[in-house]
């Protein structure tokens, strides 16, 4: 698999691409004007109000919302968290972790108020950003990430990451650890440890432990809420997290940002450095790739698959529901049951797919085309956990139900990321129809008529105006657009008396083309 990650800098923002064979499969917006609440910042807050219905408190941020914690978010080392912020004050900005005496852990089914008080300073992170109407949710359980290991100050514990199977390498990275781990910190080795010697995993965790000097210099005389250390960017973020082996390369339109790119890889991961390239092309970035296409294409309330089938994604408050249609091109050779079960397990790798670029998470209902067989169904369900095994946020996925429906929870963070295609025009009947759609269709028409080799005959598209002006419209219209694929030129003619999702295709004897 050729993985690459693309890179384009505008005056909005960064927005990122993962491309998996040139595949989108995520896409990211880092964008300049959002608010600067993002998932892993930390910060020093207030408790502004106790709820004991909810077992939970509010916490004063200095977000407009107040942030929300409830008491299993809270760390066990709560009390040691408490008193090491209580102790550092301008008399005692030395206090050192390592001379420190941690505290009793708290009780894990406990009160809220019979360890948090109104006006409590608390030392906290965020662990979900603020999603519709609520505010950032906090954790107690502060983490400061590494490229290779998780600093987890007030705690004396050693994890290794369990997609690190070898016994021998396990044993060999713990040894390791309880040699270096600084006292009172608790380290976590990520996957990407793999195979490292001492040397490298000391100069992570040294690079950890600046930021938590900088943590310790925040909590100085606390007189307001404030953020204590900031989470890097997305691009930083997902190269710290990502990059490994498996890239080919991470390609980026704007040189000050390659430079600080390539200062952070020197810096941190120094093998990889050499995959890092300035993209100095004359088409943008993004449709030199074909990312910009790919976007437009997936980003849409329907999403159309090679054969035709296609699903609908519905976004309510409580969940995300996706709903598997078969489409007009059914294979008539196979039986009702085998063609349902073709057309779920192509959708479950398309809905495993559109769940980690547009970043869905809660709770996601599937309805896929009912089938008979229990060994089908099964089938479908490890269709689905394969799709789901390269994605990084935590999931669970329960059966197909006898109502044909499969549930899915996955790890929300933040708001997903919606893209508006702005493409969308109602018919008389009043349906939606989404020209992108459509034109999909179209282009696959045309594939198959490049196929029986009519490189240079001319023909004539017929197809209503609203998707005829939508094919025409850009720098380059469709038209030479499929001139330059096919080298068959195909004029687009509008014809008020068909459907919007109605099209022809004619030959120069006006003759319809099958």
């Amino acid at each position: 698999m050729v993985r690459e990650l693309v890179i384009h800098s505008n005056t909005i923002g960064v927005e990122i691409a993962l491309l998996e064979n040139k595949r989108l499969m995520e896409y990211h917006i880092d964008r300049f004007d959002q608010n600067d609440f993002s998932a892993g910042d930390i910060y020093l807050g207030r408790i502004k109000k106790i709820n004991p219905g909810l077992n939970a408190a509010f916490v004063d941020i200095g977000h407009e919302k107040d942030a929300f914690i409830h008491y299993s978010d809270l760390s066990p080392s709560l009390l040691s968290l408490k008193k090491f912020t209580q102790s550092i004050n301008t008399d005692a900005q030395d206090v050192s972790l390592a001379h420190f005496s941690l505290e009793n852990s708290i009780p894990k089914d406990g009160k809220i108020q019979d360890v948090l008080e109104k006006g409590d300073w608390v030392f906290t992170q965020i662990m979900k950003e603020a999603i519709s109407t609520k505010g950032p949710r906090m954790t107690c359980e502060v983490t400061i990430p590494g490229r290779y290991v998780v600093l987890t100050p007030f705690v004396n514990s050693v994890g290794i990451s369990k997609k690190i199977s070898d016994s021998a390498e396990r044993q060999r990275l713990t040894e390791i650890i309880d040699k270096i781990r600084p006292k009172n910190f608790g380290i976590v080795v990520r996957t990407n440890t793999e195979g490292l010697g001492e040397d490298e995993i000391q100069r992570d965790i040294d690079s950890l432990m600046k930021k938590w000097e900088k943590i310790k210099e925040g909590l100085v005389e606390p007189k307001s809420p404030r953020r204590l250390l900031s989470e890097m960017s997305k691009s930083f973020s997902l190269i710290r997290d990502m990059l490994n082996d498996t890239f080919e390369r991470v390609i980026c339109d704007n040189a000050k940002l390659f430079d600080s790119i390539r200062i952070y890889l020197e810096e941190k991961a120094p093998q990889y450095a050499d995959k890092l390239e300035l993209y100095k092309g004359l088409r943008p970035i993004f449709d030199e790739f074909d990312v910009n296409r790919q976007v437009k294409n997936s980003f849409g309330r329907n999403v159309t698959m090679k054969s035709g089938a296609y699903l609908v994604i519905e976004h309510t408050e409580a969940l995300h529901v996706i709903d598997v249609n078969s489409g007009p091109k059914i294979n008539t050779t196979a039986d009702q049951d085998t063609n349902a079960f073709n057309v779920n397990c192509e959708a479950a790798i398309e809905i495993a797919r559109q769940m980690r670029m547009r970043d869905i998470g809660g709770i996601i209902v599937i309805d896929f085309i009912d089938m008979k067989s229990a060994d089908y169904r099964n089938k479908v369900l490890q269709a689905m956990e394969e799709a789901m095994r390269s994605d990084r946020a935590r999931h669970s996925l329960l059966p197909i139900s006898k109502f044909g429906l499969m549930e899915i929870t996955r790890q929300r963070v933040r708001s997903e990321v919606n893209i508006e295609t702005d493409n969308k025009v109602q018919s008389a009947d009043n349906k939606i129809v989404d020209p992108i759609v459509i034109s999909l269709e179209i282009e696959k028409e045309i594939a198959t008529l490049k196929g029986y080799n009519n490189s240079g005959n001319k023909y004539h598209l017929l197809a209503h105006p609203f998707v005829a002006a939508y094919l025409q419209k850009g720098l380059v219209p469709k038209k030479w657009q499929w001139y330059f694929q096919s080298k068959m030129l195909i004029d687009i003619v509008e014809d008020p008396s068909l459907a919007l999702n109605e099209f022809y295709i004619i030959n120069k004897q006006r003759e319809n083309v099958e």
